[in-house]
This record gives C-alpha cells, structure tokens and sequence, in this order.
C-alpha cells in the first residue's frame, strides 16, 4: 500500500502539467544545433545512461549537429542481425507485458488491464481482427536505438492518428495510471502479411517530440483533436520488408504488437521484463 501511495504521489505532477506544450518545447530544443554546447550534451547524456556507441554508424559526438540526430542515430549495418523467427521484435526494448488478449482485454501492469477498442481508437473492424490475438508492449528507455523496423514483411493497409495524453510511459506510470496506452497520443499502422493481420501501435509520451513514418513523415504532434484514418489502396501499396525501418521517435516511448493467434505464437524464452534488441526473434508460426 506504501508503494502504492508513494507511486501514486509521484506521478501526480503529470496530471497538471501541461504536458503537449512540454512536449512541444523538448521537440524544438532537441533539434537545435549549439555546437560545443550540443556535444556536451550528448556526452553527458552518453555517460548518464551508458549509451554503446560502438554499434553507431557514427560514433564520434561531433558527427551530430543537435541532440535529436544523435537519440534517432543510425546503427552499423551489422549491428542487428536478424533472427530466423517468423516475427523479429521492431525495436531495442523492455517487454513489459506480453500474451494473449483476453476477448479485448489487454493487460497494462499487475492488476491493470485495459481495452482493445480504446487502444485502436473505437475502429471495430480492426479490433475484430484482434480481440483473441497476440500482444506484446515494448518500453524504449532512454539508452535505446529509437528507429522502428517491420517485424515481418508485409502491405500496409490503414494508419489511423488518436489524439490523447502525454503521460510517461516507464514501469512506474503504468502500474499507477488506468488506461495508460489507450489514454496517450498514439499512431496505428495496420498491415497484411503471409500470417495474417499485424499491427504496429506507436504510443507518445511525454517529452516525446514526435512520431514519424517512412512513407508519411511526422504523423505527431497533430494539431487536430480527432482522429484521423489514411487508407492504402492497393495502388497505393506500401510494402514493407522485414526488418526495414518503417518510422522512429523523436525521444523514447512504446511499441504496442498486435498479431494474429490463429497463425503465430509467442517464443517461450520470452516473458515480461525480458531486454530485446531489433532483429531478436519474438513469434513463430504455429
């Protein structure tokens, strides 16, 4: 009850402050570019969190000019190699959560859950597709390669923008905050593949500059307060192979996989709190 409480207390200030327009502010102060004053930055930032630059493709500090080319770097082309799973994890991350979802009910923390169709934005078709799939969260620190790869060659289909909060997205908040991934800002992408439907949710946070897609650009911030639906025609056909970038945050947050149970199962060496990089193998067909 103590830890409860004490949680609780700490994540209290999210709830007043205002949390787009801090956001907004980070966005701005990432990308300029102050030399000297930069590179100190990232330095410190390197040290803090023990960052390997070693996997860069470019690891000297001078090489960026403002500190978000340096939180979005590039890795050395052999830096991640790809697993021979089905289904590849798309970023560097902590699982915090994966399994089953439970006729559209998703597990967020011990004794937290919360619903498909808020996390998708009310789209029913897209929560039929879902609501007794897979699901596995990803939670980037700051220390982590923060671009977004596919984890299984496929066709995009629809994108959808939901407006919400900005709350933190780290172990503490989810454990305190109800609805934590249906609550935040987020960007759906929706794909076909040979094992079905799979889907991509990237959820914003707080201090979270933006969102960007390779085939839209910045999706968020969004300065309209409804949600917004793109659908890819097969004219319009964005095919995204396995492991290819597909879009990154500007500053860390989470990465929601919705897959399809009728056709791929979760490794078993995989549960909550296990560290993946890109490339490592999280599903295989059944």
């Amino acid at each position: 009850m103590k830890n409860s409480l004490s949680e609780q207390l700490l994540t209290l200030p999210q709830y007043l402050i205002p949390q787009h327009l801090l956001s907004r502010l980070i966005l701005k102060l990432t990308r300029l570019q102050m030399g000297a004053v930069t590179h100190w930055a990232i330095r410190r930032f390197i040290k803090h969190y023990s960052v390997d630059m070693n996997v860069a493709q470019s690891p000297e500090v001078r090489d960026y000019a403002s500190f978000n080319q340096f939180f979005t770097r590039v890795l050395k082309p052999t830096a991640r190699p790809l697993a021979e799973a089905e289904i590849i994890s798309p970023v560097d991350a902590v699982i915090s959560q994966i399994g089953q979802i439970d006729n559209g009910s998703l597990l967020q923390a011990k004794g937290r859950y919360f619903q498909l169709n808020e996390l998708l934005g009310g789209h029913a078709k897209m929560v039929n597709l879902f609501k007794q799939g897979l699901f596995c969260t990803l939670y980037l620190s700051p220390k982590d390669y923060h671009r977004i790869h596919t984890p299984a060659t496929g066709r995009l289909t629809d994108m959808i923008y939901v407006p919400g909060r900005l709350f933190s997205v780290n172990q503490r908040t989810s454990r305190v905050v109800p609805n934590l991934f249906a609550r935040n800002e987020r960007v759906i992408c929706l794909f076909e593949t040979e094992f079905g439907p799979m889907a991509l949710i990237l959820v914003g946070a707080l201090f979270v500059g933006s969102i960007e897609t390779v085939w839209a650009g910045t999706v968020a911030p969004n300065r309209l307060s409804q949600i917004e639906h793109w659908r890819y025609s097969e004219e319009m056909a964005q095919i995204l192979h396995r492991g290819a970038e597909m879009g990154r945050f500007n500053m860390g947050s989470t990465v929601i996989v919705l897959l399809d149970a009728n056709h791929l199962a979760w490794l078993s060496s995989l549960p909550a709190q296990t560290k993946v990089l890109m490339g490592q193998g999280l599903a295989r067909r059944r």
